[in-house]
């Protein structure tokens, strides 16, 4: 015999199953209907002498681009005028946040929700949009890594965000083929200040020279400086790897797969440039001011 509070425990599986607001506010992309636990809460208004359903403005952890933040920090709403939801339709409004740290940097939301019925804290709820876009912001190093090509790559970034696999691998195909020789440039800017072999050297500033995305990136197998590799692997070749299958053989969700792993392995690449140039730079400044003081000595 089924126990008695069977029906209870199955409610409180389902509950737990929805997305509160906050998390549906931070990590859900637009254009999804989605049930969720906290949508609104019931207030009593004395003066009207009636209660309505209003929808909840939970804090949110956003990330802030602002120089004094640059991290994620706690965003709070700034038109707490509370909406009125129904259970009858979707009603729309925006909700509109700013960090609490610096107070400067904001985030708006275009949304539209509805209640599973009068009363009730739970509901589904649409986002039609955000400004700034949804997603994780794209670090500065890969905007300057990729240069010219920049619209190009956050337009990609938009694709993704969306879901749309086939849009982000063109997009982010067409920077990495424009962007070679500058990549490949960078590449030997780190050759050049550790010093390596003449012969891997050549092999770069041959590779920037050749025409043909695929053999050029096949070039640098066996030049790229060590401090480059990505857990052993040529991040060149990688990249060559992912892209060079066309988009007819793939489903929209693997085209989706690869264009979030090329996008993290240039992030990871040109995170690893910066921080090379970066080492030689203060080891040179100590062996100056090393080599000074002997001088003086």
């Amino acid at each position: 015999m089924a126990p008695k509070d069977s029906g209870s425990q199955q409610d409180v599986r389902q509950e737990s199953a929805k997305l509160s607001l906050a998390d549906f506010l931070e990590t859900i992309p637009p254009s999804q209907l989605l049930d969720v636990s906290d949508l609104a809460t019931t207030r009593h208004h004395p003066e009207k002498n009636a209660s309505f359903d209003e929808v909840c403005t939970p804090d949110l952890q956003l990330h802030c681009t602002s120089d004094a933040c640059n991290g994620t920090r706690f965003f709070r709403c700034t038109n707490p005028a509370k909406t009125p939801l129904v259970a009858t339709y979707l009603v729309t409004f925006y909700l509109m946040y700013q960090c609490s740290n610096c107070q400067r940097t904001r985030k708006t939301f275009s949304l539209a929700a509805k209640l599973d019925a009068e009363h009730s804290a739970t509901g589904q709820v649409c986002k039609f949009g955000e400004l700034p876009p949804f997603g994780p912001p794209t670090p500065s190093r890969l905007i300057s890594l990729i240069g010219p090509d920049r619209d190009e790559f956050l337009n990609g970034r938009r694709c993704e965000n969306l879901g749309l696999g086939v849009g982000a691998f063109i997009y982010y195909r067409r920077v990495v083929e424009n962007q070679k020789g500058r990549i490949l440039n960078e590449i030997i800017k780190v050759a050049e200040k550790i010093g390596p072999e003449a012969g891997a050297l050549r092999t770069l500033r041959d590779a920037v020279q050749e025409t043909q995305f695929s053999k050029a990136l096949t070039m640098t197998k066996d030049a790229i400086p060590q401090s480059l590799l990505i857990n052993g692997q040529n991040p060149l070749l990688l990249l060559h790897g992912a892209l060079s299958e066309g988009v007819d053989g793939l489903s929209d969700k693997e085209c989706l797969e690869i264009a979030s792993s090329v996008r993290v392995l240039l992030a990871e690449l040109s995170e690893r440039l910066a921080q090379a140039l970066k080492d030689e730079v203060e080891l040179s400044k100590a062996l100056s001011t090393l080599m000074t003081r002997i001088v003086k000595g």
